[in-house]
């Protein structure tokens, strides 16, 4: 007997493929197998990965390159937890991934974008391509390699042809958000001299917030992440040399020294930062933000007000970059995490919008100079045209 919670997930699962063969289509994986010799592996040892649809037409020498998400391991226990996952081995990932939102390769769903090449590279080092140490300890068999990952990662892509890119793009969800934004100087520098370079960040502005208990969680975590793979030398000296090398694994004590063009998308009320900075398990030992976390409807007024304080907080962490003509920015009030890589947030007739323009073309515009985008949305729950998604299937592993 078929459980009602078995049963509407299996009707999640249909409907998904349905859409999916209606606007995504499935890419094969690719591995850097000449990584190995260099030490740029996975948490396990084994090689790096990413998918690649090749552009076409107009689009042949321009360049979309596109980071995973999945969070981050802080320490030895952690990053073991991950390493015989996709998320820590290129041997656990799937053969193929779907490309949709930003990497559609349809003109329909993707207008500025779709003939491009596009590649979505794999994460598998836990610390946002940012750590590196030599030593590896024979008990764990433990690779912290992630900034040798990036390197190759890009080498191989220039030898596929980036080297006569025209345009590019580096973009990320999540982690791979945070990527875009710590690599985006070092993107350009690799890309050819005249090529126009810009950087999308999805979901990756997480903030130093305080938890609902008063502790300093993620400050914590993000430290512990950067002690343990070695990432310190890989981040922003104009940041390290003023605060700890944790603290500049912070969007906002760094970004305002990237000198790329940087395209800042985010949800005010970013779904993952609620459940895992603001409310994290070790905060709430009772569970009572747990109906709260799964769909921002169920909130009790006083947990609402807890939330619409950080969107406040995180609108406050933002405005510390300084105004920037060359930034882009769409800040919507929706309780979302990723917005770029599917379908339904990036461009479809029931997309969320601001000022009625969606993500697809305030990116677009932002890309191509046709009209500068930096807008923030009003507060919760003014904004209809919000997907407050209750069950996400790339959801990324809770801190």
């Amino acid at each position: 007997m078929v459980s009602a919670r078995s049963g509407q997930w299996f009707s999640f699962l249909a409907c998904a493929m349905i859409l999916l063969k209606a606007e995504g289509f499935f890419v094969g994986i690719t591995y850097v197998e000449n990584a190995v010799a260099k030490g740029a592996v996975c948490l396990d040892g084994s090689p790096p990965a990413y998918h690649f649809d090749k552009g076409f037409g107009a689009g042949i020498n321009n360049w979309l390159v596109h980071i995973e998400g999945g969070g981050w391991c802080n320490n030895v226990t952690t990053c073991l937890d991950r390493k015989n996952t996709r998320l820590g081995s290129s041997k656990q990932m799937v053969k193929q991934v779907a490309f949709s939102g930003m990497l559609s390769n349809k003109q329909k769903f993707n207008p500025d974008f779709y003939n491009w090449n596009r590649i979505k590279v794999r994460y598998c080092d836990g610390a946002s391509f940012t750590g590196d140490v030599e030593a590896v300890n024979p008990a764990t068999n433990l690779h912290f390699r992630g900034a040798r990952v990036w390197l190759a990662v890009i080498e191989d892509l220039l030898a596929k042809g980036m080297k006569n890119a025209e345009n590019a793009i580096l973009s990320g969800c999540s982690a791979g958000g945070l990527t875009s934004i710590l690599h985006c100087d070092s993107f350009r520098a690799l890309v050819p001299m005249g090529a126009k370079v810009k950087c999308l960040a999805d979901a990756g502005y997480f903030i130093n917030a305080k938890d609902v208990s008063g502790a300093q969680h993620i400050e914590a975590f993000y430290s512990e992440v950067v002690a343990t793979h070695g990432s310190a030398k890989n981040l922003p000296p104009s940041c390290t040399s003023k605060l700890r090398p944790g603290l500049c694994f912070f969007p906002q004590n760094m970004a305002q020294q990237i000198q790329t063009p940087l395209f800042i998308l985010n949800a005010a009320y970013d779904s993952w930062q609620i459940k895992n900075i603001l409310a994290p398990g070790v905060a709430d030992p009772h569970g009572l933000w747990h109906n709260c976390k799964l769909d921002i409807k169920n909130c009790e007024p006083s947990q609402l007000k807890t939330i619409q304080d950080f969107r406040l907080e995180f609108l406050s962490a933002l405005a510390g970059l300084g105004p920037s003509s060359s930034r882009g920015m769409f800040i919507d009030s929706c309780y979302a995490h990723c917005q770029s890589e599917t379908q339904e947030t990036w461009l479809r007739d029931d997309s969320p919008v601001l000022s009625t323009i969606t993500i697809a073309k305030a990116v677009g515009d932002w890309f191509y100079n046709r009209s500068p985008f930096q807008k923030i949305d009003c507060p919760y729950p003014c904004n209809p045209t919000c997907h407050n998604r209750i069950f996400d299937p790339q959801e990324l592993p809770e801190l």
